[in-house]
């Protein structure tokens, strides 16, 4: 399939920071198949990036290689400078299937517990960080209920929060709220947003829809399919804090919107 020249709206520009995580020529094949081929890619600390692309085209694989669930056929990724071999602690994954991430059996409070005690945090010392991070995520007064009683963006606050108890340097983020209605979804695009400028942390976020992608961002990278590879990168030099409804209507925010459903469109023919 050849697809048309697709010309960025705006080149991102590239961080005189040293990467937190990079792609040095990355390849992948899985099943005899090339999933991912020749990646090169560079996420700079505290950057909010945005992967976007048809199905299939290797989205959540690139982030599981971010995390180290995979390692390369060829090429190499590094975090810090080093080299990817494994899973790490300072690197989380917030999953879009909230209710098989969490614990059934264990309420808010020990849910979010099971990292601090992965983590080796002396018990007296829990109760306070929990507590915390309940309040951070929105969910006070909600520690002793279990995932069942509570909605989606609710176990989706939690599964958040458990994660940041692990205080990561990397969040990386696999389509969170795909399952949520619209409202609530907005409500935690605007939570995440808040909780990153908190922390400072590195966000790699996956997701199949443009203007999320956009509203989120610092930058946009859009993947070409079969075999999946890097095909628009779009700085997003859209003011913050954002608006859901101001940011939205900006000539700025629509150009961007329409540049990659053209590229969406054109990788999809």
């Amino acid at each position: 399939m050849t697809l048309p020249s697709i010309t960025p709206l705006r080149p991102a520009v590239a961080s005189a920071r040293k990467p937190q995580i990079a792609f040095d020529r990355v390849s992948l094949d899985l099943g005899g198949k090339t999933i991912l081929d020749t990646v090169n890619l560079d996420v700079a600390p505290g950057e909010f990036l945005c992967i976007i692309g048809a199905s299939g085209c290797g989205k959540t694989t690139a982030l599981r290689l971010a995390a180290g669930l995979y390692q390369p056929t060829s090429g190499r990724v590094t975090f810090d400078g080093v080299a990817m071999t494994a899973p790490r602690r300072d690197i989380a994954i917030v999953f879009q299937d909230y209710g098989k991430a969490l614990l059934p059996w264990r309420t808010a409070i020990g849910n979010v517990s099971l990292a601090l005690e992965t983590a080796g945090v002396p018990k007296p010392q829990r109760a306070d960080r929990i507590e915390e991070l309940l309040v951070k995520v929105g969910l006070p007064f909600h520690g002793d209920k279990y995932p069942a009683e509570m909605s989606g963006g609710m176990q989706q606050r939690l599964q958040i929060a458990r994660c940041l108890a692990q205080e990561p340097k990397v969040l990386l983020m696999d389509e969170p709220f795909g399952a949520l209605d619209a409202m609530t979804r907005q409500s935690l695009q605007d939570e995440v947003l808040e909780l990153v400028r908190a922390s400072g942390v590195t966000v790699i976020f996956v997701t199949h829809d443009l203007e999320e992608a956009i509203y989120l961002g610092d930058r946009v990278i859009g993947l070409l399919p079969h075999p999946g590879r890097v095909g628009i990168q779009c700085a997003i030099d859209l003011a913050r804090p954002r608006d859901q409804l101001t940011t939205r209507e900006q000539p700025q925010f629509l150009a961007l919107r329409r540049q990659l459903f053209d590229f969406i469109k054109a990788s999809e023919a």
